[in-house]
């Protein structure tokens, strides 16, 4: 499996940052919270975005080191996601990582949060309903 991060997999739509938090659902392993919407699978299968709140973090520095730490976490076990549930149903997903905790955790905690989240998230994908296909 490719390890490295395109451009595509980043959600950069405002219209699709909207209707994620709008009409997404939420999942909570502290300090990370995932704000996910399913989709019909497009052209990227994953996309994500990931926030460090200001007012939590106030350093920049420290908000630096932590967005690196939840990519680097994404990164590594977002096969999760690719090569299970999403793949065999049909889903793509938005997702947001949003980070809660006002003391930087370190990357190993973070990984282990982040496994836990992607697991849930590609066991909801399991549960729905195959997304219905509409080209003509």
């Amino acid at each position: 499996m490719d390890y490295k991060l395109k451009k595509e997999e980043k959600l950069c739509s405002r219209m699709a940052v909207d209707r994620l938090f709008s009409d997404g659902k939420s999942l909570m392993a502290f300090p990370l919270r995932a704000a996910y919407r399913l989709r019909p699978r497009g052209e990227h299968p994953v996309q994500f975005l990931i926030s460090i709140p200001k007012k939590r973090i106030r350093k920049a520095v420290g908000r630096v080191t932590l967005r690196r730490r939840v990519r680097e976490a994404y990164r590594l076990n977002r096969r999760e996601l690719l090569q299970g549930p999403l793949e065999q149903a049909g889903w793509g997903v938005d997702i947001a990582f949003v980070y809660l905790d006002s003391n930087p955790a370190p990357y190993s905690v973070i990984d282990e949060k982040m496994r836990s989240l992607l697991s849930r998230i590609a066991l909801a994908a399991s549960a729905e309903k195959p997304p219905v296909n509409r080209e003509p």
